[in-house]
């Protein structure tokens, strides 16, 4: 490893654009290996002259301000930060230098890496494969968009370690390194607003198959059409394709056959997962999840029952069509990870029995008429909308001809759960499921997950 990034960047300059949580770790990773070098950093941020980390380091440069991307292109290097959007950097500045602490990690310990991204269901399905792993009894790390940088992981992996990796489109889109096994979940409209187009979004998805080599793994939703196309266009894909499916169907892949889960390679097949013995997982979405999750566990020598009985102790995370209590005779339900109307659709056809729906947040001009198709036809006979984008599609729906609805327009959150509990029918739900981002009222979709769940368990009438 020591070699490899001595031949990569020693001598060389090298600019760290974005100074937050994985540009600090970059820099961290860097300094191990090169005390003496100069690194510029850049950031928007003028505070970051003051860091402590920083403070005695006098081989760095840092510029700040609103043109700090300004002057980068004239570095060899450039470790761009998945904060920063590729509009945003110098339209003059050479593409080539850029690289990211992701694909350095995939050329570091690719070989032993699984990765898993897609625009919904990555948390979720990476903390399950680290789940299945660990209870083989196997050493894995858990790391990447999740929560710990991929480079703050180094210290603690072996020849024998499995890195599980949540990877986003903003750590993929500069990428020359795959993980050996990948995992596609799904691509829906989402980030418009870090992108130009809905293509580009589509096509740093898909760069986690196009960088893969020979004798690699791509596990991939054979239900999307937009991941079928862009696979049929990777003129260079060395890997071996594996579509999954609840569906049963020919030749290699992973589908179901009634509760049982089967991976075909070579026209020889085998048993993954037995769905039998039961999960906590809730709806048809989560079952294409354990799908790919069963499948790369056993493409990493997990065994069946190892697998069958991992996946049926692994609990739901925090914000997924999770059930936040009974208050009043009504059951509330927190989805706040919903960030397009897809997710939001499967959360209704999980739960079926929802009378109140919360919409809205902030508006990143995603296209929500799949939403209006389904409400119009749903049970949901109460719809609270909230924020820029409740405000749009308040309208949207009203003028796509919805009828039989109430719909209130909520000024906050507070405003929110008490409509919520003035309006929804006992013995029924009432579903946070926004459709929208979070960053108009809050720092993350978790902040708005925890506030909502505060307010029902608190609220008096």
């Amino acid at each position: 490893m020591q070699d490899l990034v001595r031949s990569r960047f020693e001598g060389k300059s090298i600019v760290i654009a974005g100074f937050g949580r994985e540009g600090r770790s970059t820099y961290r990773f860097l300094r191990k290996f090169f005390p003496e070098q100069e690194l510029l950093i850049a950031d928007r941020n003028t505070g970051i002259i003051h860091d402590v980390e920083l403070q005695n380091d006098t081989r760095v440069k840092i510029v700040t301000g609103e043109n700090y991307l300004k002057e980068i292109g004239d570095s060899d290097v450039i470790f761009k930060t998945p904060g920063i959007p590729s509009f945003a950097l110098p339209a003059d500045m050479d593409r080539q230098k850029i690289t990211s602490q992701t694909d350095l990690f995939l050329q570091l310990f690719g070989r032993q890496a699984i990765g898993i991204t897609g625009t919904k269901g990555k948390s979720t399905t990476s903390s399950l494969i680290y789940h299945i792993i660990d209870s083989a009894g196997q050493k894995a790390i858990l790391a990447g968009n999740i929560g710990t940088p991929l480079l703050d992981t180094v210290a603690a992996i072996t020849p024998e370690t499995l890195v599980v990796m949540e990877l986003s489109s903003h750590q993929l889109e500069y990428l020359s390194n795959s993980p050996h096994i990948a995992i596609l979940l799904n691509i829906f409209q989402e980030h418009l607003d870090h992108y130009e187009s809905y293509e580009d979004y589509q096509r740093a998805k898909f760069n986690i198959a196009k960088c893969q080599k020979a004798g690699d793994y791509f596990i991939y939703n054979r239900e999307s059409e937009l991941i079928t196309k862009h696979l049929t266009l990777c003129n260079n894909c060395n890997h071996t394709a594996l579509p999954y499916s609840l569906a049963e169907f020919h030749g290699d892949g992973i589908h179901y056959r009634g509760k049982k889960v089967f991976l075909t390679i070579n026209g020889k097949e085998q048993l993954i997962y037995d769905n039998s013995v039961g999960n906590n997982l809730r709806g048809d979405h989560n079952l294409l999840n354990i799908a790919a999750a069963s499948a790369a566990c056993i493409l990493a020598g997990i065994p069946e029952p190892v697998v069958t009985n991992a996946v049926r102790t692994f609990n739901s995370l925090e914000h997924r069509i999770e059930f936040a209590g009974t208050y009043h005779d009504v059951e509330f339900y927190n989805d706040s990870i919903a960030t397009i109307p897809e997710a939001t659709i499967e959360a209704l056809k999980t739960l079926r029995n929802v009378n109140t729906l919360i919409l809205g947040g902030f508006d990143r001009g995603i296209d929500y008429t799949k939403i209006y198709d389904y409400l119009s036809h749903s049970q949901v006979q109460n719809i609270i909308f909230v924020g820029e984008a409740g405000l749009r599609m308040k309208n949207e729906a009203e003028q796509a001809g919805i009828t039989g609805k109430s719909m209130f327009i909520a000024s906050d959150y507070s405003d929110v759960v008490d409509i919520a509990f003035r309006h929804t029918r006992k013995h029924s739900i009432c579903l946070l499921s926004p459709a929208a981002a979070s960053y108009d009222m809050f720092r993350n979709f978790e902040e708005r997950g925890r506030t909502f769940k505060k307010l029902v368990r608190g609220y008096r009438a």
